[in-house]
């Protein structure tokens, strides 16, 4: 029993953790990963645009990264469909892969 007793006491011998602590110990390491979009300035945003104009008009391939708080995401592909309207971009990979993508949440452009 002094054994028990010693150091950190009860805890020392006991290792039990609830699964409700668990997840929500995880979700906070997770939420501390996050980071902040980085803000463009006109001239970059106007090269972004011009890029994906001339992806569309000249069925260039197209390297996108867009923004994800946690971990950038590259994307290539051809951009198939520009909406004016919704600010989004229509990036196709193969016959039936594609995505949508905001032209707010691109931050960097490869052609």
């Amino acid at each position: 029993m002094g054994k028990k007793l010693e150091g950190n006491g009860i805890w020392e011998s006991s290792r039990m953790i609830l699964p409700e602590h668990r997840d929500a110990y995880l979700r906070l390491m997770k939420e501390q990963g996050r980071r902040g979009k980085p803000t463009l300035d006109d001239q970059e945003m106007q090269q972004i645009e011009q890029a994906i104009v001339v992806s569309y008009n000249e069925r260039k391939p197209i390297t996108l990264k867009v923004f994800n708080p946690f971990d950038d995401e590259e994307l290539r592909g051809l951009v198939t469909v520009i909406n004016t309207s919704r600010r989004e971009v229509k990036l196709s990979r193969g016959e039936e892969d594609f995505s949508w993508i905001k032209l707010e949440e691109i931050i960097e452009v490869d052609i």
